[in-house]
């Protein structure tokens, strides 16, 4: 499976059925309130019951990752954070040692190929900060390799086609 999220509403035609697509943004989600339920209560299900609970099994299971977001202070919009923190179901409370760094243990998550793709109006210093945070979360993500793709919102959407079609051609 692939999984596309994105945290705005775009005209992409799919023609894969095998790829999954989310607005974010147009979706019910509730930010995480720090219960860690998830991991003690209910291990692996969020105990909060909106939208995420229909997509961050879809990022669990996906092959192929796409998180489009805009970029805000060097980080992901809120829509698209807010999805990222509610994601934490995925992962286990355990803590591993990868890298010399310590990070969670996963639960049953599919090594990920992912494209993130940034837009806005970003600063060479908001660049630099959004590849090192996506670097950081790659080890969180279960991303077994990704690129960092930064353009300017009127490029938008073609970036995105030319991303899918590179998808539908593998």
């Amino acid at each position: 499976m692939n999984l596309i999220l994105s945290d705005k509403q775009l005209s992409i035609p799919i023609n894969d059925t095998s790829t999954v697509w989310f607005d974010v943004s147009a979706l019910k989600i509730s930010n995480c309130i720090g219960c860690f339920g998830c991991w003690t209560k209910t291990p692996g299900r969020c105990v909060i019951r909106d939208d995420a609970v229909k997509v961050y099994p879809k990022i669990a299971a996906s092959r192929k990752v796409m998180y489009i977001s805009k970029v805000k202070y060097g980080g992901y919009d809120t829509a698209m954070k807010t999805m990222l923190e509610r994601a934490i179901p995925i992962q286990q409370a355990f803590i591993r040692l990868l890298d010399g760094e310590t990070h969670h243990v996963q639960r049953i998550v599919v090594p990920k190929q992912a494209t993130i793709i940034g837009y806005g109006n970003i600063s060479e210093e908001e660049k630099i900060l959004f590849e090192q945070l996506v670097e950081r979360n790659s080890k969180n993500m279960c991303f077994e390799d990704y690129r960092v793709i930064c353009v300017p919102e009127s490029l938008l959407e073609q970036t995105v086609k030319d991303e899918v079609a590179k998808w539908e051609e593998s």
